[in-house]
């Protein structure tokens, strides 16, 4: 193992962090348990290409760690945990599908320390094939894996109206303007959702076909990628890559409230206080895009019932809604409030939840 990898991996709070070269494919993979004193530790598997196998490593670290926080900041009694296939560069489906099996083999070897589902890169197709040589994949039952998607949509789109409903004393999304950044597997159902809502729509992709299709289809008004933090909205929702809120977007930013999907929406814990100080509400983005995680603890526990998936991912409204009561009690952001209910969680093993 490299020094830096090494390095990042001792430097790290988690538990655990099982590394496995691909030969075949080339693919690094790590598998990064933060916390596991529960009865599983869960997390999506993610593939995709990076700069070095360290950068795969570190999102591994950092996703593995932001589970455990959604998983708390939600009350719900999972450990946290991220897969990684860092893939060299584009796969055949061929050499795809052989990942995916091996990739099964590794997890199955856990023994159900780690279970896991769709993440960016991969897809429900690609987790039935994991299924093949594993049992512990979340969300696949008689041959037919669910889409985290939508549900995760639905999270986000309560999650907005919560923060509306926060910032201007109404909820109704009814004329607030939205600006959609990314219109994927989450921010196309969400989009739905906002537009059947009365929002007035902004999408925006990196895929300019993606975006024309979003706006054709709801009425939505494309915002150029390079124009989206410049662009007066409501609210911004991130729903694409993380770290989009840095110093060099946020004195940018022209919206009340930031409310997203994305992961690790913030570069730095400091990136939180900078949009405190400039009074924009943002929605922690553990507790907001928690809609999926939510679903498939309930597909876990045995729910098959739609709308009983739904309504369980719909509590994410009053979550967020003491979270920013709570933060503004304290002039704070609502990241450190969510970050207290937290822990406050894990430090009652989820006895006395509070979200």
């Amino acid at each position: 193992m490299s020094d830096s990898l090494q390095d990042k991996i001792e430097a790290w709070d988690g538990e655990a962090v099982v590394v496995s070269y691909d030969k075949p494919t080339g693919t690094w993979i790590f598998i990064a348990l933060h916390e596991t004193d529960s009865e599983s530790s869960i997390g999506g598997s993610r593939m995709k290409t990076y700069d070095t196998p360290a950068h795969g490593l570190e999102d591994a670290l950092r996703l593995g760690e932001g589970m455990t926080y959604k998983w708390a900041g939600v009350g719900i009694r999972f450990g946290g945990a991220k897969g990684v296939m860092a893939t060299p560069g584009p796969l055949d489906e061929a050499s795809r599908d052989g990942l995916l099996l091996r990739y099964g083999k590794l997890v199955q070897s856990l023994g159900g320390r780690f279970r896991t589902g769709v993440d960016l890169g991969t897809t429900p197709e690609d987790l039935l094939r994991v299924a093949e040589t594993c049992d512990y994949i979340v969300g696949v039952a008689d041959g037919h894996s669910e889409d985290p998607g939508p549900f995760t949509a639905l999270g986000v789109f309560v999650g907005i109206r919560a923060a509306v409903a926060h910032r201007h004393g109404d909820g109704s999304l009814a004329g607030r303007s939205v600006l959609i950044q990314g219109v994927g597997d989450v921010g196309l159902p969400l989009a739905e959702m906002l537009h059947d809502a009365g929002a007035k729509l902004l999408v925006s992709d990196i895929d300019a076909s993606v975006a024309a299709a979003a706006a054709e289809r709801f009425g939505a008004r494309i915002v150029a990628p390079a124009d989206v933090y410049d662009t007066e909205v409501d609210v911004y929702a991130p729903c694409a890559i993380g770290a989009t809120l840095n110093p060099d977007t946020i004195p940018r930013l022209r919206c009340h409230i930031v409310a997203g999907s994305a992961n690790n929406q913030l570069l730095t814990a400091a990136d939180a206080d900078a949009l405190h100080d400039r009074e924009i509400l943002y929605a922690p983005d553990y507790i907001i895009n928690a809609g999926g995680a939510v679903a498939f603890a309930g597909l876990y526990d045995g729910i098959d019932d739609t709308s009983e998936l739904n309504a369980r991912v719909e509590t994410i409204e009053a979550s967020l809604a003491r979270i920013f009561d709570a933060a503004t009690a304290a002039d704070e952001s609502p990241m450190i409030a969510a970050r207290r209910v937290a822990e406050q969680f894990l430090s009652t093993n989820g006895d006395d939840a509070v979200a």
